[in-house]
């Protein structure tokens, strides 16, 4: 196992920060590394605490009386300067439950309402996003979407169209649209199984 010697902080921004690792590999070869982090200071990393607390919710939600529609956000993102398409997702406020944050989340990006299933924890614990440059984990919430879209929450440095997919869209967009990874996985499950949520029974 690699060794950590030390950490430096190198940015100091509200949502996300860069931190530098000087460390040796288990070859005994010196590297000079940086995580992309969520944590606020080097002693809340998760590298110094070992938890796996999750920074985000994603909610992969079913819509329709029929259940045959998925909710889906169409969003820019600053790190592509495109738009793409995704689950609607977002940051767990301190204290606050996950399950609690994806009714918040869904609310404020779609304006829907949202009812989570209750599953087997081991579909909704947190799993690492991009282990390669940062250490965020998300959990992941399934349910149901009701109401109407409303655009009213959405924060200002959002820019967000919230798209209610079918299957025959949803192909269009796997195979057409730049998707995030996490949503494309679930998707391919919407597209082929028969009950959405058919995966998640023990």
């Amino acid at each position: 196992m690699g060794k950590i010697h030390n950490v430096e902080k190198m940015t100091d921004n509200r949502f996300v920060n860069l931190y530098h690792v000087d460390a040796t590999s288990v070859h005994n070869t010196l590297v000079s590394y940086y995580v992309a982090s969520r944590a606020n200071d080097v002693p809340s990393l998760k590298l110094k605490t070992g938890r796996n607390d999750p920074d985000g919710v994603i909610i992969y939600s079913i819509y329709g009386e029929k259940r045959d529609k998925v909710v889906l956000v169409r969003q820019y993102r600053y790190t592509l300067g495109d738009y793409i398409y995704e689950f609607p997702a977002g940051l767990v406020e301190s204290n606050e439950d996950f399950h609690e944050g994806a009714v918040r989340e869904m609310y404020e990006e779609t304006g829907l309402k949202f009812e989570p299933l209750k599953v087997n924890p081991a579909f909704e614990k947190p799993y690492f996003t991009t282990v390669g440059m940062t250490d965020e984990s998300c959990a992941t919430v399934y349910g149901y979407a009701s109401g109407e879209i409303s655009k009213e929450a959405q924060e200002d440095t959002e820019e967000i169209e919230v798209v209610l997919a079918d299957r025959n869209e949803v192909k269009r967009i796997l195979k057409e649209e730049r998707v995030a990874i996490m949503c494309a996985y679930m998707l391919m499950h919407f597209l082929k199984d028969e009950e959405p949520f058919a995966f998640l029974e023990d």
